[in-house]
């Protein structure tokens, strides 16, 4: 049997069917058999002209890196990421997953001494090659390079790295997770967020201290209230990363997934929060539907308070010079160069006119594309006036819809506050809402507790190796007692 399996290794001549089903074989079943299909086949055909790269693949995988192999290298794009199947990842930790680990976060990787085109070493060429990488937990954590992940399977903990897939599905769904559309019809009181007066508020106006990401929120207009994102009329996308991260002086274009959803008001980010809990949605058209709550009874509001007012700021360096970037994506293409806004800016408004853009606006229109499609143009008919991005305080973000037309957004932050775990639900936010998207007191207070927990692993992991586990029936916290029974 030794014998007849390496015989039948495919080599780089063989058919690429062959390859693929070969190296499917190896797979560590983390991810559906569909995507692993999609992002081997991917793979593969990339590598077919570098046919020494191909077969050293082949040889990692197989052997599953008992042989030494060299680097397997595709093209680095701009944003260092790689689509498959409508989703957006670092490749390098797609394919570690695929065939190495498939609960790896992509912050757990290193890559060997002898690695030429590591990911971090940022070479037009990114190597692939799993047994390139190791596995590592660091000690030290630095708050800037982490993310706020969700207790969803593995295939949903990835929405930092997601993107849709445009090319006319009717729904959302990665993996058979569906993402359902909850939408938010704009609020009949003027929403306001007050930051230094103490105030009371019903249990369906203060909203549950929530996980967040900085938003990186796309934005589609359409003219069919029941569609999610697909089809021709959400083909034109905006792309908009907030807020500098805790550690960071300036911000850039990330592609973090990001939305927004509300009914309510008022908007209150004490850490007291009580347990937010939605109203119970109908479904309809098999999308959620949330309805503005009923009025709650006199005796259920209670005293808050509002911290904000006498909380220190969360850091102690200067504003960052910008605190907005917004990217301008057509189908998985950038369209013309990313925006910075300015911090003196703390208003900027996203539209699809025609006239120069300046500090405080970002004027889609004028944005040419040689390979636009006529689908693209008819989305683009839909943007209008567009929406209204506002910063408020040291980083919390507000989205404003002016167009005439529904906008589509994801927002961890907005997710948990609908009761959904987050990157679970697309939000449809309707003309004139004005809503907020994200926390950065909220975010920061999470990242610290993800931080935490993972120094605790750390040291855990550390203690495991050293054998210093104490407990019942050891000596001095090295190893376990033998205990012999006469």
């Amino acid at each position: 049997m030794d014998n007849m399996s390496i015989t039948n290794t495919p080599t780089s001549n063989d058919a690429c069917l062959s390859i693929v089903h070969s190296l499917m074989c190896h797979r560590q079943g983390g991810e559906s058999e569909t995507f692993a299909k999609r992002a081997i086949e991917s793979l593969v055909k990339k590598l077919k002209e570098k046919k020494d790269e191909l077969d050293s693949l082949i040889t990692a995988i197989t052997t599953n890196g008992a042989h030494p192999s060299k680097c397997v290298t595709i093209q680095r794009t701009l944003d260092g990421r790689l689509q498959v199947a409508g989703r957006k990842g670092f490749p390098h930790v797609i394919y570690a997953r695929l065939w190495r680990w498939p609960d790896l976060h992509k912050n757990e990787l290193k890559h060997v001494k002898y690695c030429q085109y590591a990911f971090d070493l940022k070479c037009d060429s990114v190597c692939v090659n799993p047994y390139h990488y190791e596995r590592v937990v660091s000690p030290g954590i630095d708050l800037s390079g982490l993310t706020l992940q969700s207790n969803a399977p593995s295939s949903m903990m990835v929405k930092d790295e997601y993107v849709h897939d445009f090319e006319g599905q009717p729904s959302l769904s990665t993996e058979g997770h569906s993402i359902q559309t909850i939408q938010h019809p704009p609020s009949n009181r003027a929403s306001t967020e007050t930051y230094s007066t103490p105030a009371l508020l019903a249990p369906s106006e203060s909203n549950a201290t929530s996980t967040a990401n900085f938003p990186n929120i796309p934005v589609a207009s359409t003219s069919q209230p029941a569609s999610i994102l697909g089809g021709s009329h959400s083909e034109g996308l905006l792309q908009i990363a907030s807020g500098p991260q805790p550690g960071q002086q300036q911000n850039g274009f990330t592609g973090q997934p990001a939305t927004y959803h509300h009914n309510s008001t008022t908007t209150w980010t004490g850490s007291r929060t009580a347990p937010y809990t939605p109203n119970l949605p109908h479904h309809q058209n098999g999308h959620l539907q949330h309805h503005p709550p009923m009025p709650p009874h006199p005796g259920h509001y209670w005293p808050v308070h509002n911290e904000l007012a006498f909380q220190p700021p969360i850091s102690n360096h200067p504003a960052p010079e910008y605190w907005c970037s917004i990217a301008y994506f057509e189908m998985d293409v950038q369209v013309g160069e990313t925006f910075k806004v300015p911090s003196s800016c703390p208003i900027v408004t996203v539209d699809g006119y025609v006239d120069p853009s300046g500090g405080d606006r970002f004027c889609l229109g004028q944005l040419s594309n040689v390979h636009r499609t006529e689908a693209i143009e008819r989305a683009r008919l839909h943007i209008g006036k567009g929406v209204q991005l506002e910063c408020k305080g040291e980083g919390d973000v507000w989205v404003r819809c002016l167009s005439d037309h529904a906008v589509f957004v994801q927002s961890y932050y907005l997710d948990r506050e609908a009761g959904r775990a987050p990157g679970d639900a697309v939000h449809k936010i309707y003309p004139s809402a004005y809503i907020k998207v994200f926390d950065l007191r909220q975010c920061h207070r999470q990242m610290q507790q993800q931080a935490a927990t993972a120094q605790a692993a750390a040291a855990a992991q550390a203690a495991a190796v050293a054998g210093n586990i104490p407990g019942p029936g050891s000596v001095g916290g090295i190893a376990p007692a033998i205990k012999l029974n006469s």
